[in-house]
């Protein structure tokens, strides 16, 4: 008779199972892109088609906006999502994300949508408590990756608020990122107790993290821009001293009136 033997188990190595979970994450990610369209080559749709995108939700400085586009007459409007609503205070019950329902909602009124449009939503997080008001309603809305017209026009209005607060640098652009998060940063930080009113406070890394590097950096602004207008007086105050050594001042004996 033969001896029953244990199965083995084979285990795979640990930098083995850090490639598959890798490899899953990047399966998933891919499957979820290619199940949302674009808006620069949509699917046919019988009805008219309005697509919506966010500008400067996920920015540190200033307003956010949102964007809505009619596909078929090619009209943009905007509405804005005031920096107050990102404020510490309000960041336990998420008012932004409640503010933007209210939002899309007075955005779809202005556009005169009905139940027959095809609604095209970006996919950010902002727009999570959206999809929820929008599945509760029956309203039909499609993800989709906002690309092209409407993407533009709404991170251009984003970067004119920008402007108007006062960032003029030339590398600020309608491109989001970490370039466009830190120029405004650096502003910040140039003049932190007038512009730290203009951040979205609510944000848990500002106060953990970016709020005490931005006060440091103002600090070492204040001290160089000290030191600079304390040379300048000690240049100028040179300047005057070798004026003076070159031609000095004569003063002539005063004579006395004659009686």
């Amino acid at each position: 008779m033969y001896k029953k033997h244990k199965p083995l188990k084979m285990e795979m190595p640990r930098y083995l199972c850090t490639q598959f979970i890798k490899l899953l994450m990047k399966t998933e990610e891919k499957d979820d892109d290619e199940s949302c369209q674009s808006t620069i080559n949509p699917s046919e749709w019988k009805g008219r088609t309005i697509e919506i995108d966010d500008a400067g939700t996920g920015d540190l400085v200033g307003d956010a906006f949102i964007g809505f586009r009619d596909a078929e007459t090619r009209k943009i409007i905007f509405q804005s999502v005031p920096v107050g609503i990102y404020s510490e205070g309000n960041k336990d019950d998420d008012p932004p994300k409640k503010y933007i329902v209210n939002v899309v909602k007075k955005g779809l009124r202005a556009l005169n949508h009905s139940k027959g449009d095809r609604i095209l939503l970006c996919r950010g997080d902002c727009f999570n408590l959206v999809r929820e008001y929008f599945e509760e309603n029956n309203i039909y809305y499609e993800p989709a990756i906002i690309e092209g017209e409407l993407q533009n026009s709404v991170e251009g209005r984003y970067i004119q608020h920008l402007r108007k607060l006062g960032i003029t640098s030339r590398n600020l652009t309608v491109e989001s990122g970490a370039q466009r998060y830190f120029i405004s940063f650096s502003w910040v930080c140039r003049d932190f107790p007038n512009r730290e009113r203009f951040v979205k406070t609510g944000s848990p890394s500002w106060e953990k993290k970016w709020r005490k590097i931005a006060i440091e950096r103002y600090q070492k602004y204040q001290r160089k821009k000290d030191r600079t207008r304390i040379d300048s007086i000690k240049k100028r105050a040179n300047q005057i001293l070798e004026l003076m050594v070159e031609n000095p001042i004569s003063v002539r004996k005063a004579t006395p009136k004659r009686q």
